[in-house]
């Protein structure tokens, strides 16, 4: 029950970001800093990359649930 309510938590918490060189927070959608249109799927624990050769911040993307 535990790790459900985790997964809960992870998917709505707001304004979660990494910067290169980092540790992905929770698997997802994310985008580089100033891109909102260029996505890339990351998994927890992975590092997170540069971007065009430089570093940056990831944000995560977020879904509305219950939208289709």
């Amino acid at each position: 029950m535990k790790r459900i309510a985790l997964l809960r938590e992870r998917s709505t918490t707001a304004g979660s970001s990494g910067s290169t060189g980092s540790h992905c927070p929770a698997s997802g959608q994310w985008s580089p800093d100033g891109e909102p249109h260029v996505v890339h799927t990351f998994f927890e624990g992975h590092v997170f990359p540069p971007h065009n050769g430089a570093a940056t911040v990831w944000h995560r993307q977020y879904v509305a649930l219950g939208s289709r």
